[in-house]
């Protein structure tokens, strides 16, 4: 077992509010802001869809903040690291299909197992090789798949409710181009605001709150071991953790100098999968953009403290997951489907960028895009994995050259 050393001595209270800071604690609420504004809406979409519960729902938010503030809080602590962690987007969207065809129970088992593997693979040390065995732009490819019926929604909102929709896209469009607003307003944030005074205005937001329905009281599940679910889900849901998420969130904290502690960060996603899966939370992650925001400015020695600020916001958040999903289920479709809409556009753009842009691999990333979108399950099993098959098989036969670059910048 090769875990990389906690720092030492460990960093005490004394030490944390002398480091804490205005731009520290800042750049936590931001990154907070980003991850419980449209990734809560994706949740929301993908499990509305899916056919689940309010109840459920409350409780997989539970997880994702509760649960994964708790990993973040000791990661900061224990490497003086910004080390945020959250659930998966590319695993939450890509567990939308399979609840079609699935009990949620058995998505749960895929959850579980998908844990148990990647805590063996942190625990072996063997991480950096497994991260590098499927070519990225193939995994790209898989991920702009399951990820463009979001944009695709987000154009439908836009048809079907444009005194929702389109305020909240044109609040968006506008923090984006003028730079100086959208520093003191993030775009995210600002399309939430718009969008909630479109849905005061228009008269359709009646929410039945009652203290019962405030702070959380997580569901308990029974998983189900279902070999239809392990094939369907498990490969997709530890390549997305391991290559795309903890991959991006490794790449963007070596950018500012933090050598992230890969094989100790794989083994908390393992657990950290393993435990919120009981709650009906989707894989534990990594965050890239988060850890993004938390390390954008500031001195590197210090950026830790914003993580441990986006660690305590998110254990707020997730105690009070009832009150949240209450209103937000409470407002119409269009507000949830743009807003996830627009907080998948950069991601989208990225995974196409990465599966196209790089002039390797473009085949079996097309041949992976066009089956991932096709949606169609052979042997009961998603499309999600079937393009990741079909993509490897053809870039092995008519790109094998491409092979030859792997692991390599």
């Amino acid at each position: 077992m090769s875990l990389e050393s906690p720092i030492r001595p460990p960093t005490r209270l004394r030490t944390v509010l002398r480091d804490m800071g205005t731009v520290y604690s800042v750049n936590g609420l931001i990154g907070f802001i980003f991850a419980s504004t449209g990734p809560v809406a994706v949740i929301l979409a993908v499990g509305t869809r899916g056919g689940l519960s309010e109840s459920d729902l409350a409780s997989w938010i539970f997880g994702s903040f509760f649960l994964n503030g708790l990993i973040t809080l000791l990661f900061c602590w224990l490497y003086r690291q910004p080390l945020a962690f959250f659930w998966t987007i590319p695993g939450t969207v890509l567990v939308g299909p399979a609840l079609g065809h699935l009990s949620f129970p058995q998505v749960i088992g895929a959850f579980v197992a998908s844990g148990v593997v990647m805590l063996l693979l942190g625990l072996s040390g063997w991480v950096r090789r497994a991260m590098a065995v499927v070519p990225m732009p193939i995994v790209m490819g898989m991920v702009a798949g399951v990820f463009l019926r979001f944009g695709v929604d987000l154009v439908h909102s836009l048809h079907d409710d444009a005194a929702i929709a389109a305020p909240m896209v044109i609040a968006f469009l506008l923090l984006n181009a003028w730079h100086a607003a959208g520093r003191r307003m993030p775009p995210m944030l600002g399309a939430l605001l718009v969008g909630a005074i479109a849905v005061a205005l228009s008269g359709r937001f009646a929410p039945e709150l009652s203290a019962a329905a405030v702070l959380a009281r997580p569901n308990l599940y029974v998983p189900e071991w279902s070999l239809q679910a392990m094939v369907e889900l498990v490969v997709p849901l530890v390549i997305t953790v391991l290559v795309v998420q903890n991959g991006q969130g490794v790449a963007v904290l070596k950018a500012v100098g933090h050598e992230a502690p890969i094989n100790a960060a794989t083994v908390a996603c393992g657990i950290g999968s393993i435990v919120t899966a009981f709650v009906g939370t989707v894989s534990t992650c990594l965050t890239g953009p988060t850890n993004a925001i938390i390390a954008a400015s500031g001195e590197r020695e210090r950026h830790y403290t914003g993580g441990l600020v986006v660690g305590v916001l998110a254990l707020a958040f997730g105690l009070l997951s009832p009150f949240f999903t209450r209103l937000m289920l409470a407002t119409p479709p269009a507000f949830i489907a743009t807003l996830a809409g627009l907080a998948m556009l950069r991601v989208l753009q990225t995974a196409f960028v990465t599966a196209f842009g790089g002039g390797r691999f473009t085949l079996g990333a097309l041949v992976t895009f066009v089956v991932t979108v096709a949606d169609i399950a052979i042997l009961n099993v998603g499309a999600a994995f079937w393009g990741l098959v079909a993509g490897c098989l053809v870039s092995w036969l008519l790109e094998r050259p491409d092979f030859g670059t792997l692991g390599k910048a």
